[in-house]
């Protein structure tokens, strides 16, 4: 499951979302602004708490919206 750490006003996290739906990718958002556990798995995932996170397995993710490095992590054609 495809999961985008996030937060309510992101313009980015708004692009990851709606790039994701647009390639039929079902994903979970989690808010860390709403949710300590998800804010904990975003800093022990990617160090940081920028958003957005996208991660498939937990391990690797991306930041930002990178569509290059998105589809390259999830296996989406351009």
């Amino acid at each position: 499951m495809v999961k985008v750490y996030s937060i309510t006003t992101c313009p980015w996290c708004d692009k990851v979302k709606k790039y994701l739906k647009s390639k039929g990718v079902e994903y979970e958002e989690r808010n860390i602004e709403t949710n300590d556990e998800f804010l904990a798995e975003c800093k022990e995932l990617s160090g940081d708490e920028m958003v957005p996170v996208i991660t498939a397995d937990g391990k690797n993710f991306v930041l930002g919206f990178d569509k290059a490095k998105l589809d390259e992590m999830l296996g989406l054609s351009a």
